[in-house]
């Protein structure tokens, strides 16, 4: 069986703990993405993040579009790890294996004791497509080329709800991109939005 040509590349986020390995091709359906946060996750969706996470130090995998952005703990520097990774990846990517076999479900977020979010009963509201295109326009290019992701949740008296994965999940400017940028561009176009808020 002849190799598919695969080249892959690391670039830091700017999330410390997070990497993106970036191939030549897409790995999964442009228009979904698939992250874990546990090996079990990976089970029937992804044998190549189920592989990733016998790497003693992968915390969680996201997958979308042409890369991978994978969150390490702080047991190893990046220094040591990247070159093992990249090369594992393109190594098992290249032999045609598949990265993603099916996509996992939105799983809504547990709701703890402490937040007033709701997810079970939002309730559409006029500016949510405006605020949509907005964040498709605008903000998910950058986010992206960040090996992140962000996706709108709801717009509820003033504020909005967006998710964040990938390497923006918990990235320590995660706060400074959602109130420097995003928000400041949804109040510029839209004058009812207050706050801009990330689901934990």
């Amino acid at each position: 069986m002849s190799k598919i040509p695969v080249t892959i590349y690391a670039e830091m986020t700017p999330n410390p703990n997070t990497m993106k390995f970036v191939a030549n091709n897409y790995l999964i359906d442009p228009s979904a993405t698939a992250e874990f946060k546990t090996q079990q996750e990976t089970k029937g969706f992804s044998p190549l993040a189920d592989e990733l996470f016998n790497f003693p130090f992968v915390k969680e995998v996201y997958i979308a579009n042409n890369f991978i952005s994978i969150t390490k703990d702080d047991t190893l520097a990046w220094d040591f790890v990247t070159t093992e990774l990249r090369d594992y990846i393109r190594n098992y990517i290249a032999e045609g294996n598949q990265v993603v076999t099916k996509i996992p479900e939105e799983k809504a977020a547990p709701i703890s004791e402490d937040k007033t979010i709701d997810t079970s009963n939002y309730t559409p509201s006029e500016f949510d497509d405006a605020i949509k295109g907005l964040l498709d326009q605008y903000v998910k290019p950058a986010v992206e080329g960040d090996g992140g992701a962000i996706e709108f949740r709801n717009f509820n008296e003033g504020v909005v709800t967006v998710v964040l994965k990938g390497a923006c999940s918990g990235c320590p400017s995660s706060t400074n991109t959602l109130k420097g940028g995003i928000e400041q561009i949804l109040k510029q176009h839209i004058p009812e939005v207050k706050e801009v808020v990330a689901e934990s």
